[in-house]
């Protein structure tokens, strides 16, 4: 579905003044004049600060979701596609918080507004991870007795790893080569000795 200029323009203005002001200290009014147009233009794309705030956290998550189905769409093993995935995500969701400047503080503050706005991303993300295990099941790299059920698992852990990544408390990254190895050895090999 294609986006108005207007209201992206409009959603724009509001990401970077809750960047700047924070979310509890920009008005409507400071959007309507900061994007040059009237309360009334405002008002017909949006009904309150709420409104526009879930419009910029789903912008937000557009860009993610660009990431994500790019990888999807790549031409590798399901292994090597799922420890993509999992960096790709990670750094996309802690580049979305260090570009929203003090949103990072709302996004601390206010998880419960945060999770209500991402349900969507968190169905898309499941069936992401569905479909990379679907593959590597069909090619004959990983076997799986419950793929929804797994797929789900991953998601949430996934999840747990924002906040300590976005933090900077635990750094991953995917070239280097021990932050990938233990993140294959969790996820491929377990925790049992072999």
């Amino acid at each position: 579905m294609a986006m108005s200029k207007t209201r992206q323009t409009l959603i724009e203005v509001a990401r970077r003044l809750f960047a700047q002001k924070g979310i509890e200290n920009t008005t409507m009014n400071d959007i309507a004049e900061a994007s040059n147009k009237g309360r009334r233009t405002l008002y017909t794309y949006f009904k309150s600060k709420q409104d526009i705030y879930n419009a910029v956290i789903q912008s937000e998550l557009e860009s993610i979701y660009l990431q994500l189905e790019d990888v999807i769409g790549r031409n590798l093993q399901a292994d090597d596609k799922l420890m993509l995935f999992f960096f790709t995500r990670l750094e996309a969701i802690k580049e979305v918080v260090r570009r929203n400047g003090t949103l990072r503080a709302d996004f601390f503050r206010d998880i419960w507004r945060v999770e209500y706005v991402r349900k969507e991303f968190d169905r898309k993300e499941i069936a992401y991870l569905q479909h990379i295990l679907e593959e590597g099941v069909r090619t004959k790299i990983f076997e799986i007795s419950d793929i929804p059920q797994t797929a789900q698992i991953l998601h949430y852990a996934l999840k747990g790893l924002e906040v300590p990544v976005i933090r900077g408390v635990l750094g991953l990254n995917i070239n280097n080569k021990a932050d990938r190895n233990t993140i294959v050895n969790l996820i491929f090999k377990g925790l049992y000795r072999k």
